[in-house]
């Protein structure tokens, strides 16, 4: 059946079954019994995850996507969420049990499909996908790129990020102004943080939105004594940070205001 492709909430559908089939193939399956496909669209990552010996549900907010996958999936058509991932309390179908995620995503939203990943960490494991190629690069950066920033820490925090390959324009319709890049993101074994969740978020975000300052200048709000400002650490920019000292720092800067 020859289906109409669309762009639909920035997503560009791919029509190369064997970088499909690289991508389904980029999850372990390990330590989950389910996967939840973001975004599936027509199908054709879809195809592959159902080959595998795993549980396969797909949630998508277009109408027309949903009934050519309900007609063309019939195994598939029982687990076909009509939701908005961004929106829907998954939990309604998967009942706090863990799950892995993974998806061609529309670029519009990816950022925020990572965000709400980090948010539900505790039940996703493992995470792979395609995004712009600059925001998997972002995501999976280290310290000292210039592309490392907010995505970077808060992602690597509780993930082990891998860029694992790129994808030109031409294998999707409509094709992209940019190339794609497929990541995997692995929770890492212990996942806690040695300090304040929110306060990390807050610290990290207030750093990198002046990125050219030196910490001790981006982080006046939190109004610091002068015993820790005098730390060789705040005549840094954020992106001389890494992971850890950002939590480090983080749990510094909590105590200086207990």
């Amino acid at each position: 059946m020859t289906v109409k492709a669309k762009k639909f909430l920035g997503q560009h559908f791919l029509n190369d079954e064997s970088i499909a089939q690289q991508i389904a193939d980029t999850l372990s399956l390990k330590n989950y019994k389910k996967i939840l496909e973001i975004g599936p669209g027509m199908g054709v990552l879809t195809k592959y995850l159902l080959k595998k010996d795993i549980t396969t549900y797909a949630i998508e907010i277009d109408t027309e996507s949903v009934e050519y996958l309900q007609a063309n999936y019939l195994n598939l058509a029982p687990r076909i969420i009509e939701k908005d991932f961004l929106r829907y309390d998954i939990n309604e179908v998967f009942k706090n049990e863990p799950f892995a995620i993974i998806g061609n995503f529309p670029y519009n939203i990816s950022t925020q499909i990572v965000f709400k990943t980090i948010e539900m960490r505790d039940q996703i494991p493992e995470f792979a996908g395609m995004f712009q190629k600059e925001v998997a690069q972002r995501i999976c950066s280290q310290e000292g790129s210039k592309v490392y920033g907010i995505l970077s820490v808060l992602t690597q925090a509780f993930y082990d990020a891998e860029y694992l390959f790129t994808v030109p324009p031409n294998v999707f319709n409509p094709p992209p102004k940019v190339d794609s890049g497929v990541l995997r993101l692995t929770r890492k074994k212990d996942y806690t943080l040695a300090c304040d969740e929110k306060l990390l978020f807050k610290v990290v975000k207030t750093a990198f939105q002046q990125r050219r300052k030196t910490l001790r200048n981006s982080l006046k709000i939190f109004n610091l004594s002068d015993n820790l400002k005098a730390n060789s650490i705040f005549g840094k920019r954020p992106e001389q940070l890494s992971v850890n000292a950002f939590i480090e720092l983080t749990a510094h800067i909590g105590k200086d205001q207990m």
